[in-house]
């Protein structure tokens, strides 16, 4: 292949990656992000997906995220704790999830909906006074096994369709930024009960709290809604003149070998990710790939089979035309190998440190009322706030800490890489 034809290839393959920039990515480097919402929100579970992906797709951004969502609540909830929950951290930035129970689980009426609108503007209001960069993101529907003859499943995501575009209202009147989770959603809960009578839920958990498949469905819907980037890195090599034609978001040393195989050092600049717990909606919904481009591209090689081996561990196999023609590695290194270990230190660090949020600073004490009265009888009121605010910001400085260990687990290293001819 000339050198002219070969550069042309390359520019096919990169065109094609889906790549997005990340000036176009809602968080930037330095944000503070709060996530305030309902019982959803509060699951730690779709809000865990998005930090995961934001943080391993830009690891070297200092980023802190904060969860506040509460189960049962509604947007005039969300709107009367504002400045307690949520400018206590100081956000920059902040996602806004509210509407599964504000439509009273009922058909649309303007006496749900009017509230709904008051509480979103609220808090619109509240945010820009602190300039607050607002994503506003539509509540996803209900997913109901059998939902096609469930005839209050279905009027009610008639309800949550409405009240989506009460959300697209908001944004629009506050300078905001509009995420439709809704009709992504939906779109493929429609494709699985296509053609089937017997339709159960691929979400998991129940029709209002999504399990890991639906959330991660609902974190991927949020992310592509923020104009998150889907490429990883990208390598192109040339195994006959041992080249590196290009690369992307990565830096390839210590190439070695010829057309029969080569080795490589590859220093990537972001991690891919997805929850192994979610793989079930991959079914209908090829999130993982879709998210996560991290392409190889081999010419040059000679026919044949190859295995690709990271870090010492046999990954994939390919044939010389596939990998040519290059492969998304996504996948494979998400199963096993120095990739996955890290993405999982990632994930434990990140749930570690959320779980310490939640269960000993909000539901632990800003959340907790199991005062007994008689307490004040020997405390007064107003020192006993004060200790409570004290403990507060006392672990809200241990909270740093945890950041800090997410942050060590972000730090790239070089990956041995080796295409060898299958055995």
């Amino acid at each position: 292949m000339s050198r002219s034809l070969r550069w042309f290839s390359v520019l096919i393959l990169l065109a094609g990656m889906t790549r997005v920039d990340a000036a176009d990515f809602f968080f930037r480097d330095g944000d503070v992000v709060v996530m305030i919402g309902d019982s959803i929100t509060e699951q730690h579970l779709y809000s865990n997906y998005v930090e995961l992906w934001t943080v391993t797709r830009f690891p070297k951004w200092k980023l802190t995220f904060r969860n506040v969502g509460i189960g049962g609540d509604r947007s005039p909830g969300g709107n009367q704790r504002f400045a307690r929950d949520v400018l206590i951290h100081k956000p920059t930035a902040m996602t806004v999830d509210f509407g599964m129970n504000d439509g009273g689980y009922r058909a649309f009426e303007p006496g749900t909906f009017d509230p709904y609108m008051t509480g979103l503007q609220g808090m619109a209001d509240q945010a820009k006074s602190h300039n607050i960069r607002t994503a506003w993101v539509t509540p996803q529907p209900l997913d109901n096994a059998n939902q096609g003859s469930t005839a209050m499943a279905e009027l009610y995501n008639q309800t949550l369709e409405k009240f989506s575009e009460g959300v697209k209202t908001t944004a629009e009147r506050n300078g905001g930024l509009f995420v439709d989770q809704f009709h992504p959603y939906i779109k493929v809960l429609d494709a699985a009960r296509a053609g089937t009578t017997t339709y159960q839920r691929i979400t998991g958990g129940d029709a209002v709290h999504p399990g890991p498949p639906g959330q991660a469905l609902m974190a991927a819907s949020i992310l592509k809604g923020l104009s998150f980037p889907a490429q990883v890195s990208s390598a192109v090599i040339d195994a006959k003149t041992l080249k590196v034609d290009a690369a992307s978001n990565c830096k390839i040393d210590e190439l070695k070998g010829g057309s029969d195989g080569i080795v490589f050092s590859r220093l990537d600049d972001a991690l891919p990710f997805f929850p192994a717990d979610a793989t079930s909606i991959l079914t209908w919904a090829p999130l993982l790939e879709e998210m996560n481009q991290y392409q190889l591209r081999v010419t040059g090689l000679a026919g044949g089979n190859y295995e690709v081996r990271i870090g010492g561990a046999k990954t994939a196999v390919f044939s010389a035309e596939q990998l040519a023609a290059g492969v998304n590695l996504a996948s494979a290194v998400l199963a096993s190998g120095p990739i996955a270990e890290q993405v999982n230190a990632v994930q434990a660090a990140v749930e570690a440190k959320n779980g310490y949020h939640h269960k000993s600073i909000f539901r632990g004490i800003v959340l907790s009322s199991n005062v007994p009265e008689w307490v004040y009888e020997a405390i007064p009121r107003a020192d006993l706030e004060n200790k409570k605010q004290a403990i507060i910001q006392e672990r809200l400085a241990k909270l740093l800490s945890l950041d800090a260990e997410v942050a060590k687990t972000l730090v790239m290293k070089p990956v041995a890489f080796e295409i060898s001819p299958a055995k």
